[in-house]
């Protein structure tokens, strides 16, 4: 049975990718900080649609320490995953010029930091398989810019960066690296954001569902995505750069 490690997995893009692998049969690592009913919740909904039973765990991604003992301990008790999921990520709507320390800590800490505390050993588990798959959840943020979200920005353009690079240091090994790009898509992020302002932006006139962005990270995910590799993927609905 294949298994899939899913960051940030208990709402939104998170939790409809979760349930996307496991209606294709992975035994999903359910990850979470808080939400634990939530998460429970996903792993209901996973098993009433006939998946396999998942699995939750919880750790805090802005605690390297805390993150990494808990992603050897999941290896070691449950083996390699085939896939990968780094979705996990938290943003502070703040201008720059009054963003505190703590708030950009806490964005950077999740966002970028959580891809080497989780991404390092998996990396290394993947490397001894010779194969794997791993797909990161960035931003169209990163990529035209948001005024209110510069950490957040920075964040997702990094993770972009790092994850172009890595495909490139273990494509020989079997493993694949890309990165989905989401726009405008239904979730909490998006709660209270003047939505009507930006559709104009978009081709297609509405937000994404985050049932629509999972589809493309089960893609790559599978093994009909074996030649891709390195490859940023935006899911915006034409959102114009």
């Amino acid at each position: 049975m294949k298994q899939a490690l899913v960051t940030g997995a208990s709402r939104g893009i998170g939790a409809a990718t979760a349930l996307a692998l496991g209606a294709a049969g992975y035994r999903v690592w359910l990850h979470y900080r808080r939400q634990e009913a939530a998460a429970r919740s996903v792993a209901a909904a996973i098993l009433g649609a006939g998946g396999p039973e998942p699995h939750l765990v919880s750790f805090d991604l802005r605690d390297r320490q805390q993150t990494e003992a808990a992603t050897h301990t999941l290896l070691q008790e449950l083996g390699n995953p085939d896939a990968v999921v780094l979705n996990a990520g938290i943003s502070h709507n703040q201008l720059f010029a009054l963003m505190d320390d703590t708030q950009w800590d806490e964005v950077i800490g999740t966002n970028l930091n959580g891809f080497l505390a989780v991404g390092r050993p998996v990396v290394k588990a993947m490397v001894r398989q010779r194969r794997g798959r791993i797909v990161v959840v960035s931003s169209v943020a990163a990529q035209r810019g948001s005024a209110g979200q510069v950490a957040y920005a920075a964040s997702k353009g990094a993770l972009a960066s790092a994850a172009r690079s890595l495909a490139l240091e273990v494509a020989r090994l079997g493993i694949t690296v890309n990165v989905v790009s989401p726009g405008f898509i239904e979730t909490e992020m998006l709660a209270g954001a003047p939505v009507q302002a930006y559709l104009p932006l978009v081709p297609l006139r509405r937000v994404g569902q985050p049932s629509e962005v999972a589809h493309v990270i089960r893609y790559l995910c599978s093994d009909e995505a074996a030649f891709v590799t390195g490859q940023v993927i935006g899911v915006n609905g034409g959102l114009w750069m």
